[in-house]
């Protein structure tokens, strides 16, 4: 028995010292390959602990940065936790304070943790089936500005079975606070809370492939249906709430309806205005037919009316309001 006992043991040190060795060279020809697309990804060392049943890799000093979308990442480390014995759960954990570099702009991103769990279709390239992310105390500071704040951010995808490529997404913010310049921005009068009572959304999208390695090495799968369970968000007395699907053509042009519900709408007017994302004089003709909107549903302060996504525009009824968004992820 013991000696039963000792080879096996020694068959699993060996095991894992194979895995070991393959892990952290899978983990460099990746970074290889990257650079061999124009990518600068960088990290000063890679370390590999855990035995015997965990493969655990830290990067330090990660840099990350795709020049054909603009996107960028840095970070004083990074981890990665994989059972030995379970290779397609991974435990991923970020750093207190990373930098996130957007087509537009910097952000500096603070938590007190964060931390997700991945599970990937087995014998796939990391093909996601679900995930759960999940951070607490997190501020995102546009570089220059001070920063929007959460207690806490929760966030869940699981891909549907029997599709493909259509995922449930859910996503709710604890205690979000604006920043004080987009406070500032919209509210002068000071007359909304310091946060946000309720912010979260239930989303079902089906893409036009599965989230892989491949979202990351080559581009993002791109939404083709959008169907928003609900997604709603109030502040002090200001309620917003959407529901309806959506179908998105290879142009990223949607078509469809959205249901929108909106208590004391016009103040939401106002703030619109104030960020400068309408004009004054187009928020007053909207004003006006709204107003006749909900005066006949019975509650002038309440709107629950159907936005339509047709022929590239936003409709209201039969007046046309907006172009439509172009739902296209880089």
């Amino acid at each position: 028995m013991l000696i039963a006992i000792l080879v096996a043991a020694g068959l699993w040190a060996g095991y894992w010292v194979i895995g070991a060795q393959g892990v952290k060279s899978g983990y460099s020809d990746w970074f290889d390959a990257r650079r061999a697309d124009g990518w600068s990804a960088d990290y000063s060392d890679l370390a590999l602990h855990g035995f015997p049943n965990r493969f655990d890799t830290t990067f330090t000093d990660l840099a990350l940065a795709d020049p054909e979308t603009g996107w960028a990442w840095q970070a004083p480390f990074f981890q990665v936790f994989r059972l030995s014995y379970k290779p397609n759960h991974v435990i991923a954990i970020w750093p207190d304070q990373q930098l996130i570099a957007t087509p537009g702009d910097k952000f500096d991103v603070s938590s007190a943790k964060m931390q997700a769990s991945l599970i990937t279709e087995p014998h796939s390239n990391l093909t996601l089936s679900r995930a759960n992310l999940v951070a607490d105390t997190l501020q995102i500071a546009r570089r220059g500005h001070d920063a929007t704040t959460m207690t806490a951010l929760h966030m869940a995808a699981q891909k549907q079975e029997g599709e493909t490529a259509l995922y449930r997404i859910a996503l709710a913010a604890d205690d979000l606070a604006p920043s004080s310049r987009f406070r500032k921005m919209v509210d002068r009068s000071g007359g909304l809370p310091h946060t946000l009572s309720a912010f979260s959304a239930d989303v079902q999208i089906g893409f036009d492939r599965p989230w892989d390695l491949s979202a990351i090495e080559d581009s993002r799968p791109q939404p083709r249906r959008i169907d928003v369970k609900l997604a709603e968000a109030k502040w002090g007395d200001l309620e917003l709430a959407l529901a309806g699907e959506l179908q998105v053509d290879e142009e990223g042009r949607p078509k469809g309806r959205l249901t929108v519900k909106a208590r004391n709408w016009r103040e939401m007017l106002d703030m619109a205005v104030a960020s400068e994302a309408i004009s004054r004089g187009f928020a007053d003709q909207l004003a006006g037919g709204l107003n006749l909107i909900a005066g006949m549903a019975g509650n002038p302060k309440t709107l629950d009316i159907p936005l339509d996504f047709r022929r590239d525009l936003v409709f209201l009824g039969p007046v046309p309001i907006g172009e439509a968004p172009v739902l296209r992820l880089r």
